[in-house]
């Protein structure tokens, strides 16, 4: 485990031990160009406040648009799919 993901663990560690809700994401799997690897980790809470890094910042930026939108689970997995199309990938400046 790299520094920054025993970081990243350490905050949901410690929002959770406080009573904060928080999300955990991770990079799952990758193809073409990505700028981090299987593995990667992010999180961030209600407050909006983050930890860590799934991307350059864009996959990061829209998670929470989605969270702070409620438009993702708050006590179940999820699996989100990023530069699928080329619209997409335009929209959020992927590689």
């Amino acid at each position: 485990m790299q520094a920054v993901d025993q970081i990243v663990i350490e905050q949901v560690r410690d929002w959770l031990a406080a009573g904060t809700p928080c999300w955990l994401a991770t990079v799952v799997a990758t193809y073409g160009s990505s700028p981090r690897p299987v593995g990667s980790v992010f999180t961030c809470n209600t407050q909006g406040q983050a930890t860590g890094s799934l991307s350059g910042g864009c996959v990061e930026d829209d998670l929470m648009e989605k969270l702070a939108a409620g438009k993702v689970a708050a006590k179940a997995a999820e699996f989100f799919r990023y530069g699928i199309t080329e619209e997409e990938t335009e929209r959020l400046g992927l590689p």
